[in-house]
């Protein structure tokens, strides 16, 4: 955070730089010349997207305490983002994938629902240190926000950090974990994904599966796609705003009514107002998948949701204070473990289920990397596949919420 007034504190300058910083990176992230394609193959774009406002926050330029793009953008854009990324499932599809893709799928979430205490309760053991801190500054309220990023991503960790309120502070230090220890692993599946004969070996994995999966997928998407009109767009921004509308109206009301008659859930923050909005969010998309609403998918419901979920990355990345990396490097050995937690749990279960690498890999991304590099582990496979990746992380937004929130209670156990 900076203290100092930033040079630019005009918010319709700022949302322009980061709109700006948005097209940039994504322009130059699906550019075929060379010299970007190697860049990144090393830098991933969604870390770019955070880092470049944290630099300008860093230098004093911008800064998200004297902005209110942030509110904006967590209590409007959020929840509608969740609704058009859950609206776009298809359960009969994640069911073709076959059992043992969505058994990996639930592995990897529940590795990252058990994997964080279990962290946290082994570096505490060798650092009882890092129990301590008072109110939003425990530990515990910012793994949660980790939590919600290796479930269900961006927008379930903005979610968990409401929700959890973890101070600005633990939020920056947090972010930094999260992205470094994520990218890490995500190099490594990469790598792996160029020879997965030898894990499919040892799991003696029938990869025939991954075939017949890729024609399954092939076809969904050809049945779905279409060029989306005015009246397309429309539809699909009005139903994500609207059921965002209904979750205001239902979370204003029943917060303050469970805060008045029943105090004691106030522990689990079912007395506050964006836990209600959130859950009503993702609630209302999981019961329109089962619609006709679901249809709008194939007119890019998902990427419109992903569209303003980049903004709300953007103006997360605007609070961070990158020199916080340096100010609790234990975090990151509980970051190390958790994701180490994660993968060993994953690939138990993957060598008693005989599940084939692929289900391994994009199974443990769609749930720590989710829609932004689940399509890249898929297509490191084969390309494809790639649409893989993205239904597998759909899913992920929609578990996320739950799965996140769960971590965060047995994490506050843990912390005692």
């Amino acid at each position: 955070m900076q203290e100092a007034t930033p040079l630019i504190t005009n918010d319709a300058i700022v949302f322009g730089i980061l709109m700006s910083i948005l097209a940039l990176v994504f322009g130059t992230s699906s550019s075929n010349k060379p010299i970007w394609r190697k860049f990144y193959r090393v830098i991933p774009s969604i870390l770019l997207c955070y880092f470049i406002p944290a630099v300008l926050n860093s230098v004093g330029l911008i800064s998200g305490e004297y902005s209110g793009l942030y509110g904006m953008a967590s209590r409007y854009l959020l929840p509608t983002s969740l609704v058009l990324l859950t609206l776009s499932i298809d359960f009969k599809g994640i069911l073709k994938l076959g059992p043992k893709a969505l058994i990996m799928f639930l592995a990897g979430s529940l590795g990252i629902i058990l994997g964080g205490p279990l962290a946290l309760l082994t570096i505490s053991t060798i650092f009882p240190e890092v129990l301590g801190g008072v109110g939003p500054d425990e530990i515990w309220r910012g793994l949660a926000t980790i939590a919600g990023s290796w479930i269900g991503g961006g927008a379930n960790q903005t979610a968990m950090l409401e929700v959890f309120g973890a101070s600005p502070t633990l939020f920056s230090q947090m972010i930094a974990v999260d992205v470094l220890v994520a990218n890490v692993w995500m190099a490594v599946l990469l790598y792996w994904a160029a020879k997965p004969g030898k894990i499919d070996k040892i799991f003696k994995a029938d990869s025939s599966a991954i075939h017949e999966l890729q024609e399954k997928v092939e076809k969904y998407r050809e049945g779905i796609l279409k060029i989306p009109t005015m009246a397309d767009t429309m539809k699909i921004l009005g139903i994500g705003f609207a059921i965002t509308g209904l979750a205001h109206l239902i979370a204003d009301w029943l917060a303050p009514f469970i805060g008045s008659n029943y105090p004691q859930l106030g522990q689990y923050s079912l007395d506050k107002t964006f836990f209600w909005i959130v859950v009503v969010a993702t609630t209302g998309g999981l019961i329109l998948s089962f619609t006709r609403a679901r249809e709008l998918e194939g007119a890019g419901a998902s990427r419109l949701g992903s569209v303003l979920l980049y903004v709300l990355v953007a103006t997360i990345g605007m609070q961070m204070d990158l020199m916080a990396i340096f100010d609790s490097p234990v975090f990151f050995l509980i970051g190390i473990f958790w994701m180490i937690f994660h993968v060993l749990i994953m690939l138990l279960v993957a060598y008693l289920i005989k599940a084939p690498f692929f289900f391994v890999a994009v199974g443990s991304q769609a749930n720590v990397g989710g829609a932004a590099s689940a399509p890249i582990v898929a297509s490191a496979f084969n390309p494809s596949l790639a649409p893989v990746g993205v239904l597998m992380a759909v899913l992920g937004y929609a578990v996320g919420t739950y799965g996140a929130y769960i971590c965060g209670l047995l994490l506050q156990l843990v912390h005692g």
